[in-house]
């Protein structure tokens, strides 16, 4: 894989510039809201990252990281409301019953007895390449507008201090190639909140943003992790099958044996044992080349500040809907040092994205022209502004801030509020 950077972030405040993704439902007074927390039904801890669809229907959304949940629908809407996160047992709730008032969904881990290893074991070499070529077979053969809801925080140490959120387009042509030649993104809508504080300030560009809707999309990306070829390169390893939607998935680990010239990756793959569809893939760079692995992420910064990379994950998910599979979730976490030389010690930033598809318009006449897309050199932090009009996303289905991440916001808020003011 080429982590090749055709996303550009630039962190001012430690602001990574990069936001994307849109967040598309209906607006105004047409839709009807459902929330509550799910939780494993064992020990009661909140679930993050769950899916949560409505049934029959594009709409979605994902718990956020204490599991607290809320789902914008048409009004008028009928049927479930579907929750589904590996290793659990899918849950589907009536949407009308949702709308009564507080809700705690309750998901069983589900186990993958051992005679089932048995049966489906396999080479896993193979059962890799067969899931690439079956890609049009499984993937949408249409150009489709995805809607996305995107949030990226920055954190110095266990302080926020930057919080944007964006909603953008996301243009995808047909998967029956692995190129993103004409896959575009736009953003709509964003805002954002940072650090007023001077130390807080670094001016570093590192590899990410919006085009990650685009680039990390392993499916139509063959740079993005590995194309067909590029099998010899890799140790694959089988490993204990897990359920997605209540769908056992062969779990295939891949670790590098050919040393490239650029940094490689390492994780697990999930493939559909029916369908021979890729349906998620747990990675992140290869921390063994510390120098390749900056190569990797770096593309700027100022002289005499030292950049050191500690880890740089990506999660990818893929959700099967009426027997084609699209693109659903997108988690980037890189965790780095910066310091200046002579200076004793370094700070620890966190760089946290996520985002979700929560709307898809198949088959779509309406394209991205390049004048409108997001280009790999701008600057998110450029293109939004401050935190205003909050009720403009009250109707978008939107990642829940968790506890910890609306105390930051308000604290960034009074921070830029008493600063004006000075």
């Amino acid at each position: 894989m080429k982590y090749t950077g055709s996303i550009i972030i630039i962190i001012i405040c430690c602001l990574i510039s990069g936001l994307d993704c849109v967040a598309g439902a209906v607006a105004g007074n047409s839709t009807v809201t459902v929330n509550g927390r799910i939780v494993d039904a064992r020990n009661k801890k909140g679930l993050g990252s769950v899916d949560i669809s409505l049934m029959g229907s594009r709409i979605g959304t994902i718990s956020n990281a204490d599991g607290y949940f809320s789902l914008n629908c048409p009004a008028g809407s009928v049927g479930k409301v579907s929750f589904s996160i590996k290793g659990y047992s899918t849950v589907a709730v009536p949407l009308d019953s949702l709308r009564k008032g507080s809700n705690i969904i309750r998901l069983d881990r589900q186990v993958v007895e051992l005679s089932e290893v048995v049966v489906y074991g396999g080479d896993p070499v193979k059962i890799v390449a067969e899931a690439i070529k079956k890609i049009p077979d499984n993937y949408s053969l249409s150009n489709d507008l995805l809607s996305v809801f995107y949030r990226e925080t920055i954190k110095k140490g266990r302080r926020f201090i930057g919080v944007s959120e964006a909603a953008i387009d996301v243009y995808k042509t047909p998967y029956n190639k692995r190129e993103i030649a004409g896959d575009r993104v736009q953003i709509e809508r964003g805002r954002r909140l940072v650090s007023q504080k001077g130390n807080d300030t670094i001016a570093v560009k590192i590899a990410g943003g919006p085009n990650l809707a685009v680039c990390v999309d392993f499916v139509k990306n063959a740079d993005a992790l590995f194309s067909e070829k590029e099998l010899s390169d890799y140790d694959f390893k089988m490993k204990t099958p897990e359920l997605i939607d209540d769908r056992l998935q062969y779990v295939i680990d891949f670790r590098p044996k050919v040393q490239r010239g650029y940094a490689q990756f390492r994780g697990s793959l999930y493939v559909d044992m029916e369908l021979m569809a890729f349906t998620r893939a747990e990675f992140e760079i290869d921390p063994g080349d510390k120098a390749k692995m900056t190569a990797a992420v770096l593309r700027k910064k100022p002289r005499g500040l030292r950049f050191n990379p500690q880890k740089v994950e990506f999660v990818v998910s893929y959700k099967q809907v009426n027997g084609k599979t699209y693109l659903n979730y997108i988690q980037n976490v890189m965790r780095f040092k910066c310091d200046m030389k002579r200076r004793l010690f370094s700070s620890a930033y966190t760089a946290y994205t996520e985002m979700v598809v929560v709307d898809r318009d198949e088959g779509t006449e309406a394209r991205i022209t390049r004048k409108d897309a997001f280009k790999p050199r701008q600057i998110f932090y450029d293109l939004v502004d401050q935190y205003w009009d909050e009720d403009y996303w009250s109707d978008y289905n939107i990642i829940e801030p968790t506890e910890s991440l609306e105390h930051a916001v308000e604290k960034l808020k009074k921070s830029g509020k008493s600063l004006s003011l000075q």
